[in-house]
């Protein structure tokens, strides 16, 4: 469109998959962020940061052909093919094949930044995202896993998420092998790596397109909702059988789980080496106090990118059951091969925080009152902005943090707290003529104003509770009597 000038307008949207974060959301997002950073800090992780595009050939082929196809390509300024990248654990795989020297191994990085994928945009789910990521490279160990297990479930407990025997199952951490599926494959006489890869990819598909669709796309394939062909592995029906009925093995406790996987398996080598690494995560799982409420195996889990290599994980909050999985990872030894001619083992989890925080405000667990300002610094018409100045300096310098109202000389103090109460600050101090000339200062409890009013239906009584709220105290108490509110 053309305004009056001549000047052609642009429409003010977003992108499609992409969003904006308006004050209150952001909000939620750095409540929770800080409670992960706390979590993975005490846990003796470093926080480190990568560009958002890499190389296309560090990307390309790491994920598998699903996420080949996702990936926003681009041109760098000098021609070469470059990439949003799409998770950050390649990246991840990158740096330690780059910086070598400098990042003595085993080393442990967190990482929380934006990843990209150009994929169908739905509800939950954006072609923009950030993931908030543990990784531990330089050690083979399954204890490594249990660690990164257990961060998994400190978070879920630091947002206020509990399990309780009898009572509240507010989280579940499910735990996988793959390992497992290779072994009962290659027993069964499938013995390419690249049909392994497919059958994981389809397994894992298990949550969203249910058991009959599964066991098709493990066939001779299926036609989709939309009518889109889906091609299948081509397995025998024996073959078929036999991998739902091992990805439906359960047991009451993890030690069960495996029992029951054991019994499963074709007798080699393979299968040996899984179950003894299983049996060791459970026993290093035991050992750091993570519940059996918290944690469960599941031999269905299968997690679809390819550079999986043994133990996999993800967490899902039953009381979202629409949000999906809200964490997930496991154990890539393979990856940063990709990069050097050396074997680093590294295992990892990654926090879809998007997804995470939607998936607890379904869940009641955001707090109410999230923002960052405290005190709104008011005032009636006949003051002038330098006496607003100098109260807003007073209480910033006392580290509360201070918005100050500067706009419209005609906006009465009624609209000013208005204001102040529709970003849900809790303290207003009001600057009046005559209570400057005095020496005084009024505060203001929005808060227990707002309580104080919200079933009164009278004008006049609802003006008059609103002052039952408000303090006058001496100018030079200013600071300690705003203290004081705001811990009341």
């Amino acid at each position: 469109m053309t305004d009056p000038s001549g000047e052609t307008r642009v429409t003010p949207q977003t992108l499609k998959g992409f969003q904006d974060y308006l004050p209150e959301a952001m909000a939620a997002r750095d409540w929770v962020v800080g409670k992960i950073k706390a979590v993975f800090e005490r846990y003796g992780f470093v926080q480190i940061d990568t560009p958002a595009i890499e190389h296309l050939g560090a990307l390309i082929g790491t994920g598998g052909e699903e996420t080949n196809k996702e990936l926003f390509r681009l041109e760098s300024p000098e021609g070469e093919a470059v990439a949003l990248r799409f998770d950050l654990t390649v990246p991840y795989a990158r740096l330690l094949a780059q910086y070598r020297e400098q990042l003595h191994l085993p080393f442990r990085r967190y990482h929380i930044g934006p990843v990209f994928r150009a994929d169908k945009p739905g509800p939950g789910r954006f072609r923009q995202f950030t993931q908030c990521d543990v990784d531990v490279a330089g050690a083979s160990s399954v204890a490594v896993d249990a660690e990164v297990i257990a961060v998994m479930c400190d978070v879920m407990r630091a947002v206020g998420l509990v399990n309780e025997a009898g009572g509240a199952n507010e989280f579940q951490v499910r735990v996988n092998d793959r390992r497992l599926v290779d072994a009962l494959l290659y027993g069964s006489g499938v013995g390419d790596m690249e049909t392994h890869k497919h059958i994981l990819r389809v397994v894992d598909k298990l949550q969203k397109v249910a058991l009959d669709n599964v066991r098709k796309e493990l066939g001779e394939g299926r036609i989709d909702d939309s009518g889109d062909p889906i091609r299948g592995v081509g397995l025998d029906a024996q073959t078929i059988d036999g991998i739902l009925a091992f990805i439906a093995v359960t047991g009451d406790t993890r030690e069960a789980v495996v029992d029951a996987v054991a019994d499963a398996l074709p007798d080699s080598d393979e299968s040996r080496a899984a179950v003894a690494g299983l049996r060791g995560l459970a026993a290093c799982l035991a050992g750091l106090g993570v519940s059996e409420l918290d944690v469960v195996f599941d031999p269905s889990l299968a997690r679809g990118l390819d550079y999986y290599t043994g133990p996999v994980y993800e967490a899902v909050l039953p009381g979202a059951p629409e949000c999906g999985s809200v964490m997930g990872g496991g154990r890539y030894d393979g990856l940063v091969s990709r990069f050097m001619d050396a074997a680093v083992p590294a295992t990892g989890a990654s926090i879809g925080l998007d997804r995470f925080v939607e998936a607890l405000g379904r869940c009641g667990k955001l707090p109410a009152e999230l923002t960052t300002t405290k005190v709104m610094v008011v005032s009636t018409p006949d003051v002038a902005e330098v006496e607003l100045l100098r109260v807003a300096a007073e209480l910033r310098q006392a580290g509360i943090p201070t918005d100050v109202y500067i706009g419209d000389k005609k906006t009465g103090l009624g609209k000013q707290l208005s204001l102040a109460n529709a970003r849900n600050l809790p303290v207003a101090v009001i600057v009046g003529g005559n209570e400057l000339a005095e020496g005084t200062i009024c505060i203001k409890d929005l808060k227990a104003g707002m309580e104080k009013r919200k079933d009164i239906q009278d004008r006049e009584q609802f003006r008059k509770a609103g002052t039952v709220s408000q303090v006058t105290v001496e100018r030079a108490q200013l600071v300690d009597a705003v203290q004081d509110m705001l811990r009341r």
